[in-house]
């Protein structure tokens, strides 16, 4: 029966890597032993979790705005890495800029339809349309840089990120 060195899991026969970590067994030292009582106090306590890397943290900030954003914000391992905090902040700033945008929409397009008899629709729907679109690659773009390690400032919004971010 083979251990891991790094955790002390239990190897699967034949595995390149230690199910429990992931650390490739074939280069370390594998201990072995003739009896299941043998095995390291360690490996019933489970191996701790490594988590996801900051750059998949900073990504997944933009998938549902504000709320993941706030989601990175407040859980433990990423609240105090600035990378993700900037790219949370930026997720959460473009958010609220959307919602703002939207609320100024609904009104002038309400206005419109006074205005115009009903005919405001047809002015702001490609123009809505055309708007979302911009935003929906806004955020595209944002992930794709997260993920990449880059730290991609959205025009205004980038700024105040920053500052929040204490970069």
């Amino acid at each position: 029966m083979a251990f891991c060195a790094k955790c002390g899991a239990q190897l699967n026969a034949g595995s390149g890597f230690c199910a429990a970590c992931g650390t490739a067994v074939s280069g370390q030292n594998v201990t072995t032993t003739s009896g299941a009582a043998a095995a390291p106090a360690q490996a019933s306590a489970g191996a701790p979790s490594a988590g996801m890397t900051n750059n998949v943290a900073a990504c997944l900030s933009y998938l549902f705005g504000w709320i993941t954003g706030l989601i990175f914000l407040v859980i433990e391992p990423y609240k105090n890495d600035k990378f993700v905090r900037f790219h949370a902040f930026q997720s959460i700033f473009l958010s609220v800029g959307v919602i703002a945008l939207w609320i100024g929409a609904m009104i002038l397009s309400t206005i419109l339809g006074f205005i115009t008899h009903g005919l405001g629709f047809f002015i702001m729907g490609p123009l809505m349309m055309i708007v979302w679109l911009g935003v929906l690659v806004a955020v595209v773009i944002c992930m794709i840089k997260a993920y990449g390690n880059q730290q991609f400032k959205l025009p205004v919004i980038g700024d105040m990120a920053a500052k929040q971010a204490g970069l």
